[in-house]
């Protein structure tokens, strides 16, 4: 058989690019996206996402360039997971809940040549775009015209229902896609190990990484993904999930993969969700735990019956089990998954058995509440002690770190090889993360070895909001661990010492309310603890690493009480001036 070879009818490249293009071809008068008052078919996306792609390309988008998005889940947030590709570019989807400065790290790093920018985030990006403005400053460069060229050119997503006429300079999402080529012929991806996704994590260190997808790695997690949650034809998708989360664990693609229906939310309430579940007859969903709350906690006028089951997807903190009986006697089916951003979302999923269903409620909780099996693109997966790299015993108790390995691990850290090396052992992808591996086969984890806490379904980094706490001129120790909290799963719980006063010798006249008024000054509001302990002194080991396993279990004490209501800000009015430059500066950076 060494006669046989490759040729273009036996080999193609794989990349999710494909599955839009059999999507217009197969489905094409399916109702592809539903907003609000907008709908369209999946022969009307596709258009608009090779006329997107056309402009793009106009604007001097080169192979590989990166374009960033900070947008909620709206129709424009899922078209450019196409168009983007399709212009040979990159994707950046940047998370909406980070503050001016981590977005500006995030561009400064990625080298953005692109940056889209929803209307409600107008104000965050202008912030994030002074500082970058003035870090050259900093530096002994001057504002000249050939540095505001080098930023990233904003192009801002208004309203598509409701257009407000909010800028950041010239360009908006709506024209151009209405000023692309319909008949643009997308850049052939010729190797499928190029990159399509650049996706940062919050990780554990104070600067975020920026994981890299491959084509084909991105095309095999989505077809895995719908396969192992057995994601029917002409399913309902509803955006409960942030699309910026993973590439939204791939179902951005896989939804095109199936010809379904997106369902998109500019904000995750409760009467939203209840409502377009009623209209469109949803069929699945993916979201954190923090959205079974506020499923169940939904208002009586705002709650619709579920005339059919809904599944959801869920990872992070595994919800217990009193919350997954109460959210499926509504009417939802709950799977948990396990993932990480370099595993291109999802990597393990409870796949449930049909023999569970003769178990009580809550023994069927328990094994819910498990990580699962891994999905088919992962090649293998362990639970291994990494100073021999064996493997534990399947006995559900001896403990190892989570190890992946497959087609859909990343393909490293952008600009950061020392990281990558880290993480790629012996042939494995080391998690971080602490489990075991019962007897069935199913994995669960125990502990995060980088002790990063998920709230709401985000991670959060203990370091990371230790270091601001450091900052602080009156804090002396600080050590942030996960504590229980009825919204969120999880949320930062920070115990602190305080520095002696230099007369009296006794600690400084700081407040619980003090310290988190700084926190809130110095990182994105998420990150912020939600209490705030004083100790005399930090529980330490003789050599002088403190104890997080102490506070641990003091914190899982606590409880948290705090108002539920939140409000829906609206930027209703746009300042064109950043930081004192003039709006021709201004402009120079959104210049064609």
């Amino acid at each position: 058989m060494d006669n046989l070879a490759k040729c273009k009818a036996n080999y193609t490249t794989l990349t999710p690019l494909t599955f839009l293009m059999r999507a217009a071809s197969c489905y094409s008068n399916r109702t592809s996206i539903i907003h609000d008052g907008t709908r369209f078919t999946w022969s009307q996306t596709h258009h608009r996402c090779l006329r997107l792609a056309s402009s793009l390309r106009s604007l001097n988008i080169a192979k590989n360039d990166v374009v960033s998005v900070l947008a909620p889940n709206i129709p424009a947030m899922y078209e450019m997971h196409f168009a983007v590709p399709m212009a040979g570019a990159v994707l950046n989807t940047i998370n909406t809940r980070l503050d001016a400065k981590n977005i500006a790290t995030i561009l400064r790093h990625s080298e953005a040549k692109v940056f889209f920018v929803d209307y409600e985030y107008v104000s965050k990006a202008r912030d994030a775009l002074r500082m970058l403005i003035g870090d050259n400053l900093q530096k002994g460069g001057k504002p000249t015209e050939q540095y505001y060229k080098s930023l990233p050119l904003v192009i801002v997503i208004d309203d598509i229902n409701s257009p407000t006429g909010i800028r950041l300079g010239e360009l908006e999402y709506e024209q151009m896609v209405h000023h692309g080529n319909p008949n643009y012929v997308p850049e052939e991806i010729q190797d499928e190990w190029a990159p399509i996704a650049l996706n940062y994590t919050s990780g554990t260190t104070s600067e975020p990484k920026g994981v890299v997808y491959s084509h084909r790695g991105a095309y095999l997690s989505t077809l895995s993904l719908i396969l192992g949650w057995e994601m029917g034809s002409e399913p309902v998708y509803l955006w409960t999930l942030p699309m910026f989360h993973c590439n939204g664990w791939t179902f951005t693609w896989g939804v095109a993969a199936r010809g379904g229906t997106n369902v998109c939310l500019r904000n995750t309430a409760a009467c939203d969700i209840y409502r377009n579940i009623a209209f469109h007859n949803v069929t699945h969903m993916c979201c954190a735990p923090i959205v079974f709350n506020i499923i169940l906690e939904a208002k009586p006028s705002e709650r619709c019956l579920i005339k059919s089951p809904v599944q959801i997807l869920t990872g992070g903190a595994p919800p217990p089990a009193s919350l997954l009986e109460k959210i499926e006697s509504l009417g939802f089916h709950v799977t948990h998954a396990y993932g990480l951003t370099e595993a291109t979302g999802p990597a393990l999923v409870c796949e449930w058995q049909q023999k569970w269903n003769q178990l009580p409620k809550q023994e069927q909780a328990q094994l819910k509440a498990r990580q699962g099996v891994s999905v088919l693109t992962l090649a293998d997966v362990d639970v291994k002690n990494l100073d021999t790299m064996e493997s534990v015993p399947r006995d559900g108790k001896t403990m190892g770190e989570i190890v992946l390995k497959g087609s859909g691990i990343m393909m490293g850290y952008y600009k950061n090889p020392e990281e990558t090396s880290k993480v790629f052992n012996n042939g494995w992808f080391s998690t971080g993360d602490v489990g075991v591996i019962h007897p069935d086969g199913y994995l669960e984890i125990k502990d995060r070895s980088k002790d990063v806490i998920i709230s709401g379904g985000e991670n959060i980094s203990s370091v990371e909001v230790e270091s601001v706490l450091y900052r602080h001129p009156s804090v002396l120790e600080a050590a942030v661990v996960a504590m229980p909290h009825p919204r969120w799963g999880e949320s930062p719980c920070a115990f602190v010492s305080l520095k002696k006063n230099n007369s009296s010798g006794t600690a400084k006249d700081v407040t619980e309310s003090d310290i988190i008024a700084y926190c809130r000054k110095n990182m994105s509001p998420f990150m912020v603890p939600k209490m705030v302990k004083f100790m005399e002194e930090l529980p330490k080991t003789s050599t002088g690493k403190i104890q997080k396993f102490e506070l641990r279990v003091k914190a899982k004490a606590f409880v948290v009480s705090e108002n539920l209501q939140s409000k829906n800000k609206k930027s209703s009015q746009v300042n064109h001036n950043i930081g004192g430059y003039s709006n021709e500066q201004v402009l120079a950076v959104s210049r064609l």
